[in-house]
């Protein structure tokens, strides 16, 4: 399936917005799959600090800069605005309020939406990101603006840090569980009202990031600059993913490659496959040295359980 390329955001990281233009882009198609990028948008898509990457673990070098996360509003049960299908992801807008600060970022950023990445059911992958070669079910990407642009996404692309990405890979739970995670199955059950592109649907109160993040230490992540993963593909983003993975039962994972659809139900084929492919980029890899600075969300410390020791990894990536 083709999209229309957007000129100034690249629908970024699917999509702040978007604006259509005569220029169509798609993932694995033959004739416009994701390695003819740099042909409609040449600046940036063929790039030297390009997302995703294969994160190699065993690269990193200390990093004494990384700083625990602070999380505002990831506890709040009325942050989720909508849900709705772009016609190239499924998105959940955020209310005002939720930022994010520490790790590699230099200041505060809003947290604007998270959208999700897959390939075809959980046993298919389709995160972007991959470690050490191992490619997950699905990645879910959390979009973040720095504070101080108040909303304007156009100075966000322009700067080489304007813009963060909290990335968190999804794998399907062992056994046959079915339903799980509760906050999981809540957030599927809204596939069934925008299934066809264009379509949102407002959410109920209750729903919160903190109980989609479960189970995950946010202690524990990669971070690198890189750039948004769909066309322009412009090199603005910082980079943080988590190292533990979201575990979601098998039938929640597949709801997402049977539920909902590139166009409409009538025209189009399932939203499958929806992932950049990883890019070549050569990588200079650190890792920050072992603390116990626990993660904060809302001012509320993280159980201890997540207190583990830090070992964030920074990648800068080199042109060489």
């Amino acid at each position: 399936m083709m999209w229309f390329l957007a000129v100034v955001l690249g629908c970024v990281l699917s999509p702040v917005y978007c604006a259509s233009t005569d220029i169509e882009w798609c993932y694995h198609q033959a004739s416009c799959n994701d390695t003819l990028w740099h042909t409609i948008a040449p600046k940036y898509c063929n790039g030297s600090r390009q997302s995703p990457i294969d994160i190699t673990s065993a690269n990193a070098e200390a990093n004494e800069n990384l700083t625990a996360f602070t999380f505002y509003n990831y506890n709040s049960t009325t942050a989720f605005k909508s849900f709705s299908n772009t016609g190239n992801t499924v998105k959940v807008s955020f209310d005002s309020g939720v930022k994010v600060s520490g790790g590699d970022l230099s200041e505060t950023y809003d947290s604007l939406q998270f959208h999700l990445h897959w390939g075809n059911g959980s046993s298919v992958p389709g995160s972007e990101h991959t470690v050490d070669g191992k490619q997950y079910p699905m990645e879910l990407h959390i979009v973040n603006l720095k504070s101080s642009y108040n909303g304007n996404t156009t100075l966000g692309i322009a700067d080489s840090e304007g813009l963060a990405a909290l990335g968190f890979f999804i794998e399907a739970m062992d056994g046959s569980e079915t339903g799980s995670p509760a906050s999981w199955k809540t957030l599927t059950s809204y596939l069934k009202n925008i299934t066809n592109a264009g379509t949102s649907v407002n959410m109920a109160s209750g729903l919160t990031l903190d109980a989609l993040l479960e189970g995950v230490d946010r202690t524990k992540y990669y971070c690198y600059l890189g750039s948004l993963t769909t066309p322009t593909c412009n090199e603005a983003v910082v980079w943080t993913v988590f190292k533990d993975s979201i575990k979601v039962s098998k039938d929640l994972i597949d709801l997402f490659s049977t539920s909902v659809y590139f166009k409409t139900r009538t025209n189009s084929e399932l939203m499958t496959n929806i992932y950049r492919s990883v890019q070549g980029n050569e990588l200079r890899v650190t890792t920050q040295a072992t603390q116990t600075t626990e993660a904060t969300s809302a001012g509320v410390s993280i159980p201890a359980s997540f207190s583990l020791a830090l070992t964030a990894l920074s990648l800068v990536l080199l042109k060489f």
